[in-house]
């Protein structure tokens, strides 16, 4: 029987390595991974792993098609950050990455006849969990693409998962996140506009955590539109910071600042990733709640993910390095 083809969106990223190392060296599987640029560095190193490597484009929904077909099973994510970045706009930033979604949800449905398993990356409902008080730009361009699956896609819905990937240990390269060496006091400050107690659920490493939630999915269940919940913990925001400081023999400390304190020092920033984390702290134990009547939420236990599956969040941070 010739090996599955495992389709990979954004492949050189870090959830796309991570997806990557749950069927590499499995001879069940053929790996083929989607890269705007096969002739990058990154996109040679997966080459020279024997991994074939395909120019695609999610602007492009002919050459999404193109590089899906034959798929049994497609892993599909879309980047909110890079227009963020580009455009200085959260809105155009949404706009942007809600067409990405739709190309990419338009492209696996082309594949029906062989595919298996569409597994999406997003996120959950902010706004709807909220009740509208809050809305994340990065998680509400995801929740839009959802309910097109959902209301326009009914056949791929039917193959599909989708995929909550939680916090990354990594995230604390991003300056909102990132704890300031103060040498008058000897130790690192973390500047938070939520409460120290705001839980942060968490996959640590992505690039190495989210393998065996991969493995489990794919070889346990069929999409059928479920929610998985792709987490190794929860822990409160000012224990998160402790941790980190534990891994590295360092002094923390975690400082509440305003809303408003924060988005003047970081406007583009503070609004965006910010009000996710005061999102997290005013609805608590619902941030990763279903919000569509009827939909199922798979937990790692139910997918029988043991914790010697994953590498925990401080180990992980031994060898993280923030920026320079």
């Amino acid at each position: 029987m010739s090996p599955k083809i495992v389709t990979i969106v954004g492949a050189t990223g870090a959830q796309g390595k991570g997806v990557i190392n749950a069927f590499v060296n499995n001879p069940a599987y053929h790996i083929r991974a989607i890269t705007r640029n096969p002739s990058s560095s990154a996109g040679q190193e997966l080459y020279s792993q024997g991994i074939e490597v395909v120019a695609a484009d999610v602007n492009d929904l002919s050459s999404l098609k193109s590089a899906f077909a034959g798929s049994s099973i497609i892993f599909g994510l879309t980047n909110f950050f890079e227009p963020f970045m580009v455009h200085s706009s959260p809105e155009k930033a949404m706009e942007i990455e809600y067409q990405h979604g739709v190309n990419l949800a338009l492209a696996a449905a082309s594949t029906l006849d062989t595919l298996e398993h569409y597994i999406w990356s997003t996120l959950p409902d902010g706004k709807a969990v909220s009740n509208g008080q809050f809305l994340v730009p990065h998680f509400e361009a995801k929740a839009r693409i959802d309910d097109y699956i959902r209301a326009e896609q009914p056949a791929l819905l039917a193959k599909t998962t989708f995929f909550w990937v939680t916090f990354y240990h990594s995230n604390l390269k991003w300056p909102i996140y990132t704890p300031y060496y103060i040498p008058t006091a000897d130790k690192y400050v973390q500047f938070a506009s939520y409460s120290p107690e705001t839980p942060i659920t968490y996959i640590g490493d992505v690039t190495k955590n989210i393998a065996p939630f991969i493995k489990a999915l794919v070889e346990k269940t069929k999409g059928e539109g479920q929610v998985v919940l792709v987490e190794i913990g929860t822990i409160p925001a000012e224990k998160y910071l402790a941790t980190w400081a534990e891994a590295k023999g360092v002094k923390a400390q975690f400082v509440r600042v305003s809303g408003q304190d924060l988005r003047d020092i970081w406007p583009l920033w503070g609004a965006e990733l910010g009000v996710m984390m005061e999102y997290w702290d005013a609805v608590r134990a619902k941030s990763w709640s279903i919000t569509v009547p009827g939909q199922k939420l798979v937990t790692r236990k139910e997918l029988g993910i043991e914790d010697g599956e994953f590498e925990g969040l401080l180990e992980g941070y031994k060898t993280f390095e923030l920026p320079a």
